[in-house]
């Protein structure tokens, strides 16, 4: 349940609590328990960046969240950045001095304060765009063509990106070529949507392209020709080969974690970490589940799984690392993201009475 509290009509005490010595040192202190409904928490305050709605539909704006996701309150921008970083740590005090944070630290240039901060005023994927051109709403949106041992529609009957991503899946499945959870295409259609918004020729600064922002690296390990890195089949059979191989590689220490969960909450929280390692790297989503430090909170939550939904653990399992092993809070926004893109292709006519949503 997300509490509001309009950070501007917070009452000041006359002896505001010292401020912690950073942010690292309040998630360091958190109890585990304090992940009980992040998920939930964290994906509402990403809906209203994504979709400029809520307390973000004034875009200047900076909104202020705890360690459970729930929203404390919000600032207006300033017309510097200074004015703004000075807002916050305001706020964060009266915050702290009302009793709505049990405790603050102030940010700075480059350093991250507590409550935690988002701005309303970023880039961000115009949903309803995405989905239309992913589910092919416009003729000009169809695809067809032809990749490796896969040929998809034809120029005379081009169907849908979605369909695309459904017979890549479902081929590589029958070829045995990959052994990914039955939840992971609606999680795969979500990356599109929140990478690229389905857009063919989408190219970031770090130079990854397509419609999953494939590095180069990866482009290479799948074998992929520069004249057809931008190919829609060979970017969604690239992504699966690489979230098998993931899924490979994350496997042991997932089951042995983990394996005792009821299927359906082990599936989708296996799919979680497999989105997560698309971001950033399998290697440090395997150290969330056996390094001797980073593996503590997944530990406590294997044990009391029953008072925590797999999207809790998924994030808990990130939230009480932050700060170590470059695991920020990006981490949690772009599973977020992903959860939030699902759930609109979900609620569109083609797809939401589906097995594809279930």
């Amino acid at each position: 349940m997300v509490t509001f509290i309009i950070a501007p009509n917070l009452c000041a005490s006359e002896q505001p609590p010292e401020p912690a010595e950073n942010w690292t040192s309040i998630v360091r202190s958190s109890p585990y328990w304090v992940s009980q409904g992040v998920y939930e928490n964290m994906t509402t305050i990403r809906h209203w960046v994504l979709k400029e709605s809520g307390y973000c539909s004034d875009t200047n704006r900076h909104i202020l969240f705890d360690m459970r996701g729930q929203f404390l309150g919000y600032i207006e921008d300033g017309n510097r950045r200074e004015v703004t970083q000075e807002r916050l740590n305001d706020t964060r005090r009266r915050l702290a001095a009302s009793g709505r944070a049990d405790s603050w630290a102030e940010g700075g240039a480059g350093t991250t304060g507590y409550p935690f901060a988002l701005a309303c005023n970023q880039p961000h994927v115009n949903l309803d765009e995405a989905v239309a051109r992913y589910l092919g709403t416009l003729p000009t949106e169809l695809i067809w063509g032809a990749w490796d041992d896969l040929a998809f529609a034809s120029q005379e009957k081009p169907e849908p990106l979605h369909d695309a991503l459904m017979y890549v899946y479902d081929t590589r499945l029958q070829q045995q070529r990959n052994s990914l959870p039955a939840t992971l295409p609606k999680y795969l259609a979500g990356q599109v949507l929140i990478e690229s918004s389905g857009q063919q020729r989408a190219h970031s600064a770090a130079d990854a392209k397509g419609i999953l922002q494939l590095s180069p690296s990866a482009l290479n390990d799948c074998q992929i020709k520069p004249a057809n890195h931008w190919h829609r089949l060979a970017q969604i059979d690239c992504a699966l080969r690489l979230m098998s191989q993931n899924a490979r590689n994350l496997e042991e220490p997932f089951n042995q974690r983990f394996g005792h969960l009821p299927e359906d909450k082990r599936d989708q929280l296996f799919t979680l970490l497999l989105v997560q390692a698309y971001h950033g790297g399998a290697g440090r989503v395997r150290a969330l589940l056996n390094d001797e430090t980073l593996s503590k909170p997944a530990t406590y939550f294997a044990g009391q799984h029953e008072n925590f939904s797999a999207g809790d653990i998924a994030f808990g399992m990130v939230f009480h690392n932050l700060g170590r092993d470059r695991f920020g809070l990006a981490s949690l926004y772009y599973v977020a993201d992903v959860q939030l893109a699902t759930q609109a292709l979900c609620r569109t006519a083609r797809l939401g009475d589906t097995a594809f949503c279930q």
